[in-house]
């Protein structure tokens, strides 16, 4: 049992904290110590698409994983379960951005070449821009069920005191 939740933890927190890591630090620091947007841009989108295959990967491991568990600790395969909705969303919009949203993007880029080269107001930009906003929000949304779906995990697996077994605060009891 603590093999399966090992694993399911692992994927999810890849995928989690790869969007985070993503979001958070390689995206503006790229932007901010590249000679150009455009390079910057060219190695975003890249990084990205490894971490959606990568996200893909971790989240048919982590339902897989998710029924199994479920079905050894209690019986039933529980594939409606919240976690798994969860995921499953993430998995749905990841694969959104990646597959429709992606692909019109890099089409409106190269057929630009740099982005930052086109007026504002230019059909190309601006549908490149407002795709750009559709990509920002589902990955946004995937981090969202994430963080809820680690959530609901740490509350379904938390011991109650007194069990003897260690519980959430770390505090050991003795059963006597």
């Amino acid at each position: 049992m603590s093999f399966l939740r090992f694993f399911m933890l692992l994927s999810l927190v890849i995928w989690v904290g790869g969007i985070i890591f993503f979001s958070f630090v390689v995206a503006p620091t790229l932007f901010s110590i590249l000679p150009s947007r455009h390079l910057a841009g060219l190695i975003v989108s890249r990084s990205l698409t490894l971490l959606h295959w990568m996200g893909v990967i971790a989240g048919g491991v982590f339902l897989i994983l998710s029924v199994f568990h479920a079905y050894y600790a209690d019986g039933s395969w529980q594939a409606a379960a919240a976690r798994n909705v969860l995921v499953f969303a993430m998995l749905v919009l990841t694969l959104v951005s990646q597959v429709v949203i992606a692909p019109k993007m890099a089409a409106a880029r190269a057929e630009m070449g740099e982005v930052d080269q086109v007026a504002a107001t230019d059909a190309r930009r601006v549908e490149f821009n407002r795709l750009h906003r559709w990509s920002t929000w589902l990955e946004a949304l995937v981090l969202l069920f994430g963080l809820a779906t680690l959530y609901i995990i740490a509350r379904e697996w938390t011991l109650p005191l007194g069990t003897g077994r260690a519980s959430l605060t770390g505090r050991l009891t003795a059963d006597r």
